[in-house]
C-alpha cells in the first residue's frame, strides 16, 4: 500500500479542505520536515545571495544575480504552498497490474520547477555567453518538461497516457541536457567562463537526471517509494541544484565580475552563434 498522510484511510475519499490537509500534512513530521527544511534554506539563501551581490555593479553579472536570486524565492513561496495544504491533493493514480491507489500528490513542485528551473538555465546561458536563440530554446523546452510532468502527475484515466506524459516530459527534458552538455559548453570556452561553467553544468545534469528516476520509482509513479521518501528525494535534490549551484555561481560571479563583463556583447540579444 502506498503511504499517504491520513490517518483514516477513508477520509481519502472524500475531498479534504486545505486546513484537513495541512493538519494531515502536519501530522507526518517527516513529510512535513522535508518542506520546512526547504523554506529555512531558501531564506537563509535569500539573504545570503542578497549579501554576496551588494557590491556587483556589472549589467551582466546583475543578470545572473537576480535569475538566481529569483530560484530560493520561487522555492520559498512553493514550499510554503506545500505545507499549508494549499498545492497538494489527493488523487487516484493508476498503477501497473491494474486498480488504483489514492496518494497525495505534491502538484505544487511542478510551479516550483517551472518557474525556478527556467531561472537556472538563463543564469548559465548567460554565463556561458550563448546566443538567444539557445537560451530561449531551453527555457521553452524546460517550461515544456514541466507542465507535462503535472500532465503526468495529475492524469487518472489511463495508465498508458500517464506514461506517455512522462516519456513526453523526457523528451522535452533530453533537449534541455544536450543544450547543457553539448551547446553551452563551447560558448562558455568562448566567453572564458567554461571552468566554472563546467563545474555547474556537470552538477546541473546528475542533480537534474534524479527527478525522472524518482517520480518513476516514487508513489507518482511505480510506487517503490513511499509519498515521504519521494518527497525528501525531491527535497534533497532541490538542495543540491539550487541552493549549492546558486552559491557555487554567485560566488564565482561575484569573484570575477570583470571576466562576466568581458563577455563578447551582444550576444545575448542575437541569434547568431556566440563565437562569430
Amino acid at each position: 500500500m502506498i503511504e499517504t498522510v491520513v490517518a483514516d484511510p477513508s477520509a481519502a475519499s472524500v475531498a479534504m479542505t486545505q486546513g484537513e490537509l495541512f493538519q494531515e500534512i502536519a501530522a507526518n513530521r517527516s513529510l512535513a520536515l522535508s518542506f520546512w527544511s526547504n523554506i529555512a534554506l531558501a531564506g537563509l539563501s535569500i539573504l545570503l545571495f542578497v549579501y554576496m551581490g551588494r557590491n556587483v555593479e556589472d549589467a551582466r553579472a546583475q543578470l545572473i544575480f537576480v535569475a538566481t536570486l529569483m530560484v530560493p524565492l520561487v522555492s520559498i513561496s512553493s514550499y510554503t504552498g506545500l505545507v499549508s495544504g494549499l498545492t497538494v491533493s489527493f488523487v487516484d493514480v493508476p498503477y501497473p497490474g491494474g486498480g488504483t491507489e489514492e496518494a497525495l500528490i505534491m502538484w505544487g513542485r511542478y510551479l516550483t520547477w517551472a518557474f525556478s528551473t527556467p531561472m537556472i538555465l538563463v543564469a548559465l546561458g548567460v554565463l556561458a555567453g550563448s546566443n538567444l536563440t539557445k537560451l530561449f530554446t531551453a527555457v521553452v523546452m524546460d517550461i515544456g518538461m514541466c507542465v507535462t510532468g503535472l500532465a503526468a502527475a495529475l492524469t487518472t484515466s489511463s495508465l498508458g497516457l500517464r506514461w506517455f506524459w512522462y516519456a513526453i516530459s523526457c523528451a522535452f527534458f533530453l533537449a534541455v541536457i544536450y543544450i547543457l552538455l553539448y551547446e553551452w559548453p563551447d560558448d562558455a570556452a568562448a566567453a572564458g567562463t567554461s571552468e566554472i561553467f563546467n563545474t555547474l553544468k556537470l552538477l546541473t545534469v546528475v542533480l537534474w537526471f534524479g527527478y525522472p528516476i524518482f517520480w518513476a520509482l516514487g508513489s507518482e509513479g511505480l510506487n517503490v517509494l513511499t509519498t515521504t521518501q519521494t518527497s525528501w528525494a525531491y527535497s534533497l535534490l532541490d538542495i543540491g541544484a539550487k541552493y549549492i549551484f546558486a552559491y557555487l555561481l554567485l560566488r564565482w560571479v561575484a569573484a570575477n565580475e570583470s571576466v562576466i563583463s568581458s563577455v563578447a556583447s551582444g550576444t545575448l540579444g542575437s541569434a547568431a552563434p556566440a563565437d562569430d
